[in-house]
């Protein structure tokens, strides 16, 4: 009876009535159903996505972060004592280091130490989900370098990804499986001048180590790949595993329409020219590949002769400079969170694999490199190198957006409203059931591999307006430009303008720049960032290879299929390109130096080439002068490669391996 005439209370309040017309009007009860929909994201994300203990727990019994368990405590002003001791330690647990680690430690006898500055990203459940590799962009997962400002790119400083984590950069590329041209390697092999060990970088000799690694699965799908040609023990997967999406596909039927050939697999002797489904580092669940799963398995973890030790952030190389003609690497020094430096002696060997930044700055703060930028800091000089941190390259990318009609674009990975929010629901939901879907797209899905002299591509009748660059390819049967296709926009790496409309992206890559920069010293402080200065377009030639890349993209969205794809109610909007045929040439370069990325492939800092030609380490990838201190990542290349830069990274990691269990053999 109370609770009655409470009741009766409530309803006979003014206003009550107008409450609830309110609440059943459309606005409310699409508000509610937005309610639940997050609330049901929300519950979803949260027992899918939290981290499970049980896994963080057994990762972290295998991975060493008590530092003093691997070294000595550094005491300030006390250096005599003797540190634990490896006979080979790693610098890096980055794409090669992870390689180097598991291969090394396949010898018994052999005792291998990785120290890593950041940590494994394992124990985090959408670490391995494809599409989203670059959540880690700017955050304690990544160093968040920054070149200099760039005079000839718009002035403007540019933004360098490079991850903080086992495993390094194949944590957050675009699992683009392509490895460049023959020549390019055979290139290589020429730069050497005939030095010992020249030819086994050749073609024909290094390529049994792409082979080595690979663990191929042949698709229905794509028969035209010749399972022969591709490796199929190896322990990274790679295949057909990810998404195709609509306007990917459709830009490879109109590239076929426009006179670039179909070439169903773009890393064999045959070439590497035409367009195709990129192979992918993804594997049969539908998850990311780096080298951290494919290389530090749990088996490989348990060897008694390995230790991995994370958040260890490398300081310098230690060197017995006794005889100063002869120095010899004996050990690393490195520190932990907290600035507390430990030591660690290398009976064998010091292997340096920080990548194309970070490892010209170790070398240079442990005194190798250029002796009067050295003593600027007043660091000894252990060995004089001037091309430590000289010829440094990148692949540069220039992004070009287009409506998608077809609204079968991936934008709503960010999602914004309502509407996206649901796609994105859906997608979380296909994914986790059957591993497959939009979750599993690398993004850059396909790509066309064309030469900017190739008449078939570029006629004369039609693109004779347009100067015709400098041929910096490394011969006939390579590329100069990449175009490759994506469904889904984005600008500055994700943190700029999203659409809420479907889109799609053209993306034209220089794939042989001129233009050559350095890497320097900001300090003598490790944690400082070095200074790095890519000095993009500083040669004239790069950007006139991009101009007529963009030409071919302002042709190829005409061709159909392709042409039904683009919507053009985004005609003259803001952030589209449909327009390109509309600007001069010179209007043309002016977006291109505005536009102009790097495609994440710095490499060339401490190159493998003869001593008088600026080379840091020899073909065994032997420092100079230091036999027993060799390095092993991009930063060897000779020169960069007309394609993407981690299977290249693999296989020198492979080949390094080989080289350093001979050596230790004789030793």
């Amino acid at each position: 009876m109370a609770g009655g005439s409470s009741t009766s209370s409530i309803v006979s309040q003014p206003g009550f009535a107008s409450v609830v017309a309110l609440a059943r009007s459309p606005a409310a009860l699409k508000a509610f159903r937005t309610a639940g929909l997050l609330a049901g994201l929300w519950f979803f994300l949260t027992f899918w996505h939290k981290k499970d203990p049980k896994k963080a727990k057994k990762l972290e019994s295998k991975l060493v972060t008590d530092l003093s368990k691997v070294g000595r405590r550094v005491k300030q002003d006390e250096y005599g004592y003797d540190p634990d001791e490896y006979d080979v330690v790693i610098v890096g647990g980055g794409t090669g280091g992870c390689v180097l680690a598991a291969r090394l430690s396949e010898d018994p006898t052999i005792r291998v130490l990785l120290l890593e500055a950041g940590r494994s990203n394992l124990d985090d459940p959408v670490a391995l989900v494809p599409a989203v590799g670059t959540r880690t962009f700017r955050t304690p997962l990544d160093f968040n370098f920054w070149t200099e400002e760039q005079k000839n790119a718009d002035g403007r400083k540019r933004y360098w990804p490079r991850a903080k984590i086992l495993g390094g950069c194949t944590n957050t590329n675009a699992n683009c499986y392509h490895f460049g041209a023959p020549s390019d390697y055979d290139e290589w092999a020429q730069l050497q001048k005939n030095q010992e060990g020249a030819e086994a970088w050749s073609y024909k000799e290094f390529l049994p180590y792409f082979g080595k690694f690979e663990k191929f699965t042949p698709s229905k799908d794509y028969p035209g790949v010749d399972a022969s040609q591709r490796g199929s023990s190896g322990p990274v997967d790679i295949g057909y595993f990810g998404h195709l999406s609509h306007s990917p596909g459709a830009f490879i039927k109109a590239c076929i329409n426009a006179g670039i050939p179909h070439n169903p697999d773009v890393n064999t002797a045959q070439g590497t020219l035409g367009v195709t489904k990129l192979m992918t580092y993804i594997d049969s669940k539908g998850q990311r590949v780096t080298t951290e799963t494919a290389y530090l398995t749990p088996t490989v973890l348990a060897r008694p002769n390995l230790t991995v030790a994370t958040k260890a952030y490398v300081t310098r190389v230690l060197f017995d400079t006794k005889d100063a003609s002869k120095p010899r690497a004996v050990g690393v020094e490195f520190a932990d969170s907290t600035g507390a430096k430990y030591q660690v002696k290398a009976r064998k060997e010091v292997v340096v694999a920080a990548g194309a930044v970070s490892t010209p700055q170790i070398l240079m703060l442990s005194g190798v490199g250029l002796a009067e930028h050295l003593s600027d800091f007043r660091i000894p000089v252990v060995a004089d190198l001037p091309g430590v941190g000289s010829h440094l390259m990148d692949h540069l990318v220039v992004d070009w957006h287009f409506k998608d009609k077809s609204k079968t674009g991936i934008n709503f990975l960010r999602a914004k409203n309502f509407s996206q929010k649901v796609q994105l629901t859906t997608a979380l939901v296909q994914y986790k059931l059957t591993r497959k879907g939009p979750l599993t797209s690398n993004i850059a899905e396909v790509a066309a591999f064309v030469r900017a002299d190739d008449p078939r591509v570029f006629p004369e009748n039609k693109y004779s307006q347009t100067a015709l660059p400098e041929d910096t390819s490394s011969g006939k049967n390579a590329p100069h430009l990449e175009i490759f296709g994506s469904p889904m926009i984005y600008e500055d790496f994700g943190f700029g303008w999203t659409p809420l409309e479907s889109h799609f992206g053209l993306h034209t890559v220089l794939l042989r720049p001129k233009s050559t920069g350095q890497i320097r010293l900001r300090s003598t402080n490790p944690e400082d960032p070095p200074i790095i200065d890519p000095n993009y377009f500083t040669d004239p030639n790069d950007v006139k290879t991009l101009i007529r890349g963009a030409r071919l993209v302002q042709d190829l969205v005409k061709v159909e299929p392709l042409a039904s794809v683009v919507d053009h109610t985004g005609d003259g909007s803001p952030g589209t390109h449909h327009h390109l045929h509309t600007v001069t040439d010179k209007e043309l370069e002016k977006l291109i130096l505005e536009r102009a990325e790097t495609l994440y492939h710095p490499c060339c800092s401490a190159r493998m080439a003869p001593l008088e030609d600026g080379g840091v380490v020899d073909p065994q990838l032997r420092v100079y002068g230091i036999p027993n201190l060799r390095i092993a990542d991009a930063s060897v290349f000779p020169t960069i490669i007309s394609g993407h830069t981690a299977a290249p990274v693999i296989a020198i990691a492979e080949k390094a391996a080989d080289l350093i269990k001979a050596a230790v053999k004789q030793t």
